[in-house]
């Protein structure tokens, strides 16, 4: 194929739309069996490094500008140029491209043309000779290898020119070539640039160079030149760490080589990522932000193809459940899984999805009951931490299993296995039983709860909870009162700390601020123990003290006004007493402002129904009267009538009329009754244009006639409504 001796520019297209010099070089095509295909060459020329390797896609659009110029676009869209120094070395390329494309070398174009906003500067550059080359890849030049490098990542565009130099990994093999001849010399001066120059590859966030850095041939590489750290007085070994001090577990094994090699890239990748940043700063999410996406995909890929094994997660699963299984492969076996639960944060939703219900399945639920219930601390406590996701991700099915486990034949609940944890964490400071408590407010949180018409979720499992599980949280205070007979399988414990936590996690429920629950609570009368525990605690200031103390101030001050009253009418009387806070006086005075607007309330609907009802009717009556008068003189009008006939007229209207006003209602209407000085005379007062009727309460204007309703009475709408 073409092998061009004339140089030739290569130029790329910014990220800002401006055409760019890549470098000079030779170009040619030759197949290149990594790419399998035939691939565009560009070698520079003062060092013979590779700067273009483009395969020639049958696909790509291809454009020959002014019959010295090849356009094309790359992969993610980057516009490339080669520009030769005559036409007829321009024509040898092309028939290549052409003959790849099966396109005549004639034309000018093998595919739709590119957009011409894209071409239009790149007439204006191709004379400029201005190049960000490397120096030649030697021992004598790493010094300034390194400065080239700091220098590119702080501009954009050096920063693009190198990533593509890069890109062809020949300046990065023969790196590491020198990196190896420099320990063999232990030449320091030179290892401290290669690791800048490492680091440096590393902080230019780029994916085509990670690939190339992290691939089994120069990852160890990566580790070994990040060890000659100019900041430290001796290196590091982190080969050593890697290759000596770190052992692959395999609890099950693993016979695909290619997951195997995956997980050892990840591992090894991590690390490096713990290397650059030890402690997480705001410049590590700007910097590497490609190598934490790189670790999260690694982790994704490492999680489908374990479940892409048919037997890998049963057999964890059959282990775990099985009582022959000794407490050290058991704990081996739950590491692996918790770190397996982890690495499937990275998936997608729908392929978390498939996941959870692979677990599901397999019987993840039933599992960790049995491992949640043994007496060897690490399994608890990683099992907890298991079960812990599992609720993050899906309480409902979470609740689902709950409740389905009180038919389980140990007669033992989930659920309360987790509660007994909550009372035997050793931690002075409380942290696993904190944790644990809010992984059940988690379960018991209204708004992710589902509510369909044939399934209430909510109403069922917080009526679960507080049958089964509720008077396990009260026990350690109905303990201290000596109120409370425990049988065996109530959790047991009297001390402070269960004491604080039975009310932290009595706040947490109320700080849920569902009135179902607020009505469970009131129904188990949940806060006799709380009241107490005051009571005996006294007057001595303790974190027992100051967590009830918040609990009724919480109340309070969010004016829970279904509790309130429930606190007042029923605990008042003792809580007087208390005096030194404000809290329970507060609380007296929200239920006094609470009952004296309930008592307002009652006054002005009173008012306003009995406007409403009465003084209506009088209104409708008296319409009806002037209207049929009204018809009455229009009749009289057009014909007129003998005397006699005036004299009957007048004493049929007076019956009318006596008539009607016996019909005037005098009896009640719901609660509201007339009295002895709501007289029929006085109803049948003036008209009044905001007067309701009493059948429908809908308004009717005075100055429209009013029209038939024709609505079926059991449509229309009532007081009650």
């Amino acid at each position: 194929m073409a092998d061009t001796q004339n140089l030739v520019k290569v130029f790329f297209l910014s990220g800002d739309q401006q055409w760019e010099i890549l470098g000079k070089g030779h170009v040619s095509t030759s197949y290149v069996e990594r790419l399998q295909g035939m691939c565009l060459l560009v070698r520079s020329e003062p060092n013979g490094l590779q700067i273009l390797e483009s395969k020639i896609n049958p696909d790509t659009p291809y454009q020959r500008r002014k019959g010295t110029l090849i356009v094309w676009s790359e992969a993610e869209n980057r516009s490339m140029a080669i520009s030769f120094p005559d036409a007829a070395s321009c024509h040898e390329i092309w028939k290549d491209i052409c003959q790849v494309q099966g396109k005549d070398p004639s034309t000018d174009i093998t595919h739709d043309a590119l957009v011409e906003s894209e071409d239009e500067t790149l007439d204006d550059v191709v004379e400029t000779d201005e190049v960000f080359e490397l120096p030649n890849c030697e021992l004598g030049n790493l010094n300034q290898i390194a400065h080239l490098i700091a220098s590119a990542l702080t501009s954009s565009l050096h920063k693009e020119r190198l990533v593509l130099l890069l890109g062809n990994e020949d300046f990065i093999k023969k790196i590491f070539q020198l990196f190896h001849t420099c320990e063999d010399l232990e030449d320091t001066e030179s290892l401290h640039d290669l690791h800048d120059i490492v680091k440096g590859m590393l902080f230019l966030n780029k994916a085509s160079v990670l690939e190339i850095l992290f691939s089994n041939k120069y990852i160890m590489d990566v580790v070994g030149c990040l060890e000659y750290d100019p900041a430290l007085a001796q290196p590091k070994r982190h080969r050593e760490f890697l290759t000596q001090k770190v052992k692959f577990k395999e609890v099950i094994p693993i016979i695909d080589h290619e997951l195997l090699q995956k997980i050892h890239q990840t591992y090894r990748v991590q690390y490096i990522h713990d290397i650059l940043f030890p402690i997480p700063s705001i410049f590590e999410e700007n910097v590497v932000s490609t190598l934490k996406t790189f670790i999260s995909l690694n982790k994704g890929a490492i999680v489908s193809m374990l479940q892409e094994d048919d037997k890998f997660l049963s057999t964890v699963f059959a282990q775990l459940r099985d009582k022959t299984t000794d407490d050290d492969t058991r704990r081996e076996l739950l590491f692996f899984f918790k770190e397996f639960c982890a690495f499937s944060q990275t998936l997608q939703s729908e392929n978390k999805d498939a996941l959870f219900k692979t677990l599901t399945e397999l019987g993840i639920l039933p599992a960790l009951k049995i491992l949640m219930s043994m007496n060897d601390l690490q399994i608890r406590s990683t099992a907890t931490d298991i079960f812990t996701s599992l609720v993050e991700y899906s309480p409902s099915t979470v609740r689902e299993f709950i409740i389905e486990d009180r038919h389980s034949e140990d007669n033992i609940l989930f659920i309360n296995l987790v509660i007994q944890q909550i009372f035997c964490d050793t931690d002075p400071e409380l942290a696993s039983a904190f944790h644990l408590m809010g992984i059940l407010c988690a379960l018991l949180d209204p708004n992710n709860m589902t509510t369909a018409s044939s399934h209430c979720e909510k109403s069922e499992f917080l009526h679960f909870f507080c049958k089964h599980c509720m008077h396990n949280f009260l026990a350690p205070l109905l303990s201290t009162t000596s109120e409370y007979i425990r049988d065996k399988d109530n959790i047991v414990g009297s001390d402070e700390n269960n004491n604080l936590c039975a009310i932290r996690f009595m706040r947490r429920m109320i700080g849920l601020r569902d009135e179902l629950l607020n009505r469970y609570i009131i129904k188990g009368n949940f806060f006799e123990p709380v009241v107490n525990a005051l009571l005996k605690n006294g007057t001595r200031y303790n974190m027992l003290n100051s967590a009830i103390v918040e609990l009724f101030d919480y109340i309070r001050m969010e004016d829970i006004k279904s509790l309130v009253a429930h606190i007042v009418e029923k605990f008042y009387a003792t809580l007087k007493s208390v005096e030194y806070v404000q809290t329970f006086k507060g609380l007296k005075v929200k239920y006094e402002q609470e009952k004296e607007r309930q008592n307002q309330v009652g006054k002005n609907l009173c008012s306003v129904l009995y406007s409403k009802i009465f003084c209506r009717g009088s209104s409708v009556i008296e319409k009806e009267e002037e209207m049929s008068i009204i018809e009455n003189i229009k009749e009289e009008t057009v014909k007129p009538r003998p005397e006699s006939d005036f004299e009957d007229y007048f004493e049929t209207e007076k019956t009318k009329e006596d008539e009607d006003k016996e019909d005037i209602p005098k009896t009640s209407f719901g609660d509201f009754e007339s009295t002895s000085s709501h007289s029929a005379d006085a109803v049948a007062g003036p008209s009044n244009p905001n007067h309701r009727s009493v059948i429908s309460l809908v308004d009717y204007s005075d100055d429209e006639e009013e029209e038939e309703d024709e609505t079926p009475p059991s449509k229309r709408p009532h007081l009650s409504q």
